[in-house]
């Protein structure tokens, strides 16, 4: 498998302000945003993986929660051994390429799923960003509030 990192962040500035009327849209059930990067990176050539416990979509009753869950995507990723679904590792923020995922967190756990754009240089005021619910296009990461971030990177 390829990930296509070109064709995700394309996916991501399309439709980071509208929402794309294939998918279900959570914004008033829990909040769009990881649904929105399971969409991303599935158009960036990630493969879904329909096992149960996997990483997909077919309808609002017919998912994964992984695919719209932010602390389910995230390990559910982290822990993918198959060659289907999206696949992560934890990496530095120094680390990150666009098409990489960013987490953000407070005492509670996490929270907001997004997706990297543009990459200036490794600094939250150089990083941007797409995503949904405060619908975001190429958004400067140091906009945020945020206690703790984790970082993924996308690997095939």
């Amino acid at each position: 498998m390829y990930y296509n990192r070109e064709a995700a962040v394309n996916y991501a500035e399309k439709w980071a302000l509208y929402r794309n009327p294939m998918y279900y849209d959570f914004s008033l059930i829990g909040g769009d945003c990881t649904n929105f990067i399971s969409q991303c990176l599935y158009s960036g050539n990630i493969p879904m993986n329909r096992n149960k416990y996997g990483w997909f979509y077919q309808s609002l009753e017919s998912r994964s929660p992984s695919w719209s869950g932010v602390e389910e995507f995230w390990s559910f990723a982290i822990s993918n051994k198959t060659e289907f679904g999206v696949k992560i590792k934890e990496i530095l923020l120094s680390e990150l390429e666009i098409g990489d995922i960013i987490q953000l967190g407070n005492d509670s756990g996490y929270y907001h799923t997004l997706l990297v754009t543009k990459l200036i240089s490794p600094t939250p005021n150089n990083i941007f960003i797409c995503a949904h619910d405060y619908d975001s296009l190429n958004r400067k990461l140091s906009s945020y509030n945020y206690q703790k971030i984790r970082c993924g990177k996308i690997i095939a």
